[in-house]
């Protein structure tokens, strides 16, 4: 994860660097070497993940022109990438963006005790249908709400496994295709994870939030925000609510956006697709992704 990028270019190198630096920590090395078991550890992840997605930020900034104010409309990102989005429009700073998204992995994962809570994707489901399955499935006791609207057919809710479990008999009855519980260790994005919430607004009291040098699309809201002060509010927020994607990528033609570049990946562009199949789309993961695009620009 990201070797190839270190390997071409130096901003991504450096990036990388600061990254080990701030958290004291070489995740480069497990990013490069593994084991994998680590790397899969969410307090590893995240803040490797938003790694990643900067360097290739980096080195279009420093190396290809980039200039986000000029080039972009906004930023969006999905739940921790909405921080790796803060970052690339200078609210954070990388240092501080990697020492949060590190406290954010342990806070989630220690809110909830491993082998009570999880996630399932509802393969084929709409989001009325979600909702619907969640509500009648916490109806009969425990926690079960949606808690990532990705795009058509594809939702995910979130609660204790008793409630999942329920919600994926409700699930097929509704005649919905495939409740597919998900390779994680905790219910993410949902009330259980208040703790966590809890944690995360001292960690954010703690840091400074500047001036955004364009908007960003909030999760949990789907509209812009820009004021530093919402955006501490909203990240918060962002820890029990739910990522409102769907209903983000629906809103950028209404704010002038025709195309979206994705930054590290291409998961993203996957569900833009699959949204507005009319957005132009971008994905940036090779070094030779990032060569076609810096001529773009």
């Amino acid at each position: 994860m990201g070797k190839p990028l270190a390997d071409a270019f130096a901003a991504a190198r450096e990036t990388f660097q600061e990254v080990d630096d701030a958290l004291s920590q070489k995740l480069s090395r497990i990013m490069w070497e593994g084991p994998e078991a680590d790397l899969l550890l969410t307090e590893n992840a995240q803040p490797a993940i938003m790694a990643n997605a900067i360097a290739v930020v980096r080195v279009l900034e420093k190396e290809m022109g980039l200039n986000l104010a000029v080039h972009a409309r906004l930023v969006a990102g999905h739940s921790l990438g909405e921080y790796s989005a803060l970052c690339a429009a200078g609210a954070f700073t990388l240092a501080d963006t990697a020492r949060l998204l590190k406290t954010r992995g342990l806070a989630m994962q220690s809110a909830v005790p491993v082998g009570e809570g999880g996630m399932t994707a509802l393969i084929g489901a709409e989001i009325d249908q979600a909702e619907e399955v969640a509500k009648e499935a916490a109806a009969g006791g425990g926690t079960c709400v949606v808690a990532n609207d990705n795009a058509p057919g594809q939702v995910v809710i979130s609660g204790t496994l008793d409630a999942l479990a329920r919600a994926g008999e409700i699930a097929k009855s509704k005649g919905i295709k495939r409740a597919l519980a998900l390779p994680v260790s905790a219910p993410f994005h949902c009330p259980l994870m208040k703790p966590a919430a809890d944690k995360m607004a001292e960690a954010l009291a703690a840091v400074t939030i500047r001036p955004l040098s364009v908007p960003v699309l909030a999760n949990v809201t789907a509209s812009e925000a820009s004021d530093p002060e919402t955006v501490r509010h909203l990240l918060v927020e962002q820890v029990t609510g739910r990522v409102r994607w769907r209903e983000s990528i629906l809103s950028l033609r209404s704010l002038g956006v025709d195309s979206t570049v994705e930054f590290g990946n291409k998961v993203l562009t996957g569900m833009v697709k699959r949204i507005d199949k009319d957005l132009a789309t971008v994905a940036l993961e090779t070094p030779a992704d990032l060569e076609a695009f810096g001529k773009s620009l």
